[in-house]
């Protein structure tokens, strides 16, 4: 893989001189900054490694499928970058394994392909991994049932906790029911125990 690095005066001249010579934009790659000396009394320059995203999935990628071919595991990969964002989907005879229990191991492998990817490039792309269309079924499965049990405390008027979820768990389940009238929604607790509540609006 190419090494690319740029050096300035500045971060926003020399990225841009940067993508000029490669032909892309900002959202089609990943930049590392380092700021160097030059020496006593000389000044500092920004040093640039700027990484096109294509580059990061195919690293990334080809580390997944050695780690998961040391499991004894045959996976097939859909691939796309879209909005800074790179998304692996794999399929395999053994998705069960794949995901593991409550997604543990699909979460697992992404965290190991995150770190490894900072490691390499210096930064942390945003990168997701999926199995078949799992995600998209836990978040329809969160969003249903965020709204039953919106539907019952507006029915008891009894607020209702709902088990620790990340970020952005607790974002879908917000949306789902922000047109509730009677009901609304707080995300309480410190990570890794945040979690929201479903409350009863007060006539």
């Amino acid at each position: 893989m190419e090494v690319n690095k740029y050096s300035g005066k500045d971060y926003d001249s020399t990225l841009a001189a940067a993508l000029e010579d490669l032909n892309l934009t900002e959202n089609d790659v990943v930049v590392y900054s380092e700021e160097k000396k030059l020496g006593l009394f000389k000044g500092t320059v920004i040093e640039l490694t700027v990484t096109p995203l294509k580059d990061v999935l195919e690293y990334v990628k080809d580390y997944l499928d050695n780690v998961l071919k040391s499991m004894g595991l045959n996976v097939t990969y859909e691939t796309k970058i879209r909005e800074k964002q790179i998304q692996i989907r794999m399929y395999s005879d053994d998705n069960p394994i794949l995901i593991g229990q409550g997604g543990r191991t699909l979460s697992s492998l992404q965290t190991l392909v995150r770190q490894v990817a900072k490691v390499k490039f210096g930064t942390t792309p945003y990168i997701s991994l999926d199995v078949e269309n799992y995600k998209d079924k836990q978040l329809m499965y969160l969003e249903k049932t965020a709204r039953r049990i919106a539907k019952e405390v507006s029915r008891t008027k009894i607020e209702v906790e709902l088990d620790n979820m990340n970020s952005y768990e607790r974002l879908v389940v917000h949306n789902a029911i922000a047109n509730f009238k009677d009901v609304y929604t707080e995300s309480v607790g410190e990570e890794p125990n945040r979690h929201v509540v479903i409350k009863p609006k007060n006539d």
